[in-house]
């Protein structure tokens, strides 16, 4: 069990994006899981298995490239560099990201109005996972490049279904 990190580490160096794809997705699957188990209802693993094929054909692709271009737009960790991607992050990418987990959601469970959950839900996921963000600064100096797609995930961990 020991051997698990620096096997993980030394894929994350040599093949970052299928690594933090494959990343990403379990650990956005789990949460959903989790979440279906804190609230003391039955497991949907289909809903969980939505959530799994929106994170891998889009939210993991996605924030691995967006946090790439964010790095080359903005090189650096100085407080006001980190401050300006997490403002960048938060203003552009998150509502990319929040809209298209509720768009890609109502399609895959086959829902006749796929922007209804989005106009019903955005806001208050939006305000609820992401705002916070800006006034804390994010981490983002304390995680190493290679993991940035790691620390995106925690805010979409809050997404209700």
């Amino acid at each position: 069990m020991a051997g698990w990190w620096p096997a993980l580490s030394r894929a994350a160096r040599r093949h970052p994006w299928p690594t933090n794809v494959l990343l990403y997705a379990a650990l956005f699957s789990s949460g959903d899981a989790l979440q279906q188990r804190l609230r003391g209802v039955q497991a949907d693993w289909r809903h969980t298995r939505r959530v799994a094929t929106v994170v891998v054909t889009f939210h993991a692709n996605f924030n691995y490239v967006w946090l790439g271009l964010l790095e080359r737009a903005l090189p650096g960790r100085a407080p006001r560099i980190v401050l300006a991607k997490v403002l960048c992050d938060q203003v552009v990418g998150a509502p990319i990201a929040v809209s298209a987990f509720y768009v890609g959601m109502s399609i895959l469970q086959g829902k006749d109005d796929i922007f209804l959950d989005l106009k019903q839900k955005f806001w208050n996921t939006y305000m609820c996972s992401h705002v916070p963000d800006l006034a804390s600064g994010s981490p983002s100096k304390l995680v190493p490049v290679s993991y940035d797609i790691i620390q995106l995930l925690s805010p979409f961990l809050l997404l209700a279904d």
